[in-house]
């Protein structure tokens, strides 16, 4: 298994981590339907950008990004 298969792994990893992460996340919106404004909670009131799934995906493939290009470079110069 290459490269391409082990980032692959990791792909699914976190396409799985996702899926079920959203499926939480709109479990617990249909319990509040019809509720406005309602209280976040206080982990989320405290990390507000930790606790955002996008910024995790864009730190994640950030940092895989820098991975591949430093072994690029280790490798081929």
């Amino acid at each position: 298994m290459g490269l391409m298969g082990v980032l692959g792994i990791i792909v699914g990893i976190i396409a799985l981590i996702s899926l079920f992460y959203t499926w939480i996340i709109a479990r617990d919106q249909k319990k509040l339907q019809g509720e406005f404004d309602t209280q976040l909670d206080e982990k989320v009131q405290a990390h507000p950008y930790i606790r955002n799934p996008i910024f995790i995906a864009c730190l994640i493939g950030i940092t895989i990004c820098l991975a591949l290009i430093a072994y690029m470079a280790v490798i081929y110069y």
